[in-house]
């Protein structure tokens, strides 16, 4: 059995061929397919989040509605950008919304990718220092975060406070116990799933690594995540760690599937240059199910990880994301294993 979930961008754009056309559209389909993929089986509801965008931005108020509006599937990010984070306040966003949701929330955090404007983190007030190292600001951040989650009491009360305290120091309220173990770090190296086992984080990896050996990506990939379970056990944390990779998967089922993503059947992996360095990107799934079963069987990275996150185009709508979903819960899923 393999956990399936989906993973969106949450694009929109003013055009006649996007069912998105607004925040508004996005952010309220966004729900609605979180319930949809619950219906048909998904296991999980997870969102990117980008900021200075057409995508979505703020995740707290949308996994609070999603988790409102379903009882049994996993809300995660995938992943927030902790140089742009005030850890306390997104400790009390995160606890309410996780207690909503009755403690689904599957959290990926990360440094971010490169971003839509320069030092976009300085426009919400963080500033990396003289050495401008905003990776450092980011892990910084992600510590003061996973600290005060636990809900440990730090804070010195008022000794005239305007309503009673109860007695000691005081945690960040709300607290939602066992979100610390649903949190997820987005490694895009071997050397930060090391440092991720090291904090005791999960590890989520996408269909993007920032270093590249000349090896196949699936094959870094597994690579990766092999590292991370090593240094997992090493560390000696009690827990079994879980560990996601997303993938863009298409079974060509219908007309529409074909019309839509038919001509991307050759897809290969590539290599590019993101911040200075060489990247490997992941190629993309597309093809007859039977083929796909085939090619995804011999996807090493996919085999060693416990959850597997599906990109979706969300500007095609509700309903041809859900029929995709379920293509592949129906079509691929069974003659793999993971259903």
């Amino acid at each position: 059995m393999k956990r399936i979930g989906f993973l969106s961008f949450g694009h929109w754009t003013p055009s006649a061929h996007s069912q998105a056309r607004s925040a508004s559209d996005v952010l309220l389909q966004s729900i609605d397919l979180a319930v949809a993929a619950e219906e048909i089986g998904v296991d999980g509801a997870y969102f990117r989040v980008h900021h200075f965008a057409r995508q979505l931005a703020s995740p707290f108020p949308l996994l609070a509605a999603a988790g409102a509006k379903t009882s049994r599937i996993e809300l995660g990010t995938g992943v927030i950008d902790m140089r742009y984070e005030n850890p306390l306040y997104m400790a009390e966003d995160a606890g309410a919304a996780d207690l909503i949701a009755g403690g689904r929330l599957q959290l990926g955090i990360s440094r971010g990718s490169p971003e839509q404007v320069i030092d976009g983190y300085r426009y919400f007030g963080f500033d990396p220092g003289p050495d401008n190292d905003h990776a450092e600001m980011a892990r910084e951040h992600a510590r003061a975060f996973l600290e005060v989650i636990q809900g440990k009491g730090f804070a010195e009360p008022n000794p005239r406070p305007m309503f009673p305290n109860p007695p000691g120091l005081l945690p960040i309220e709300p607290h939602s116990p066992g979100l610390r173990e649903r949190i997820w770090w987005g490694a895009g190296t071997r050397k930060t799933a090391v440092w991720t086992a090291e904090q005791g984080l999960n590890l989520m990896s996408s269909t993007l690594l920032t270093e590249d050996t000349g090896v196949p990506f699936h094959q870094l990939q597994a690579e990766q995540i092999q590292m991370f379970r090593d240094a997992w056990a090493a560390a000696g944390h009690e827990r079994e760690p879980r560990v996601s990779v997303s993938r863009s998967i298409f079974p060509l089922v219908t007309d529409m599937d074909r019309a839509y993503f038919g001509h991307d059947t050759r897809s290969q992996d590539q290599v590019g240059h993101i911040d200075g360095g060489l990247a490997r990107f992941g190629k993309s799934y597309v093809g007859e199910p039977d083929q796909l079963i085939k090619d995804l069987a011999e996807d090493e990275a996919i085999a060693a990880a416990d959850t597997l996150l599906l990109t979706i185009p969300n500007q095609l709508g509700v309903d041809y994301n859900a029929q995709v979903l379920e293509s592949i819960l129906t079509h691929v899923a069974p003659g793999l294993g993971w259903r």
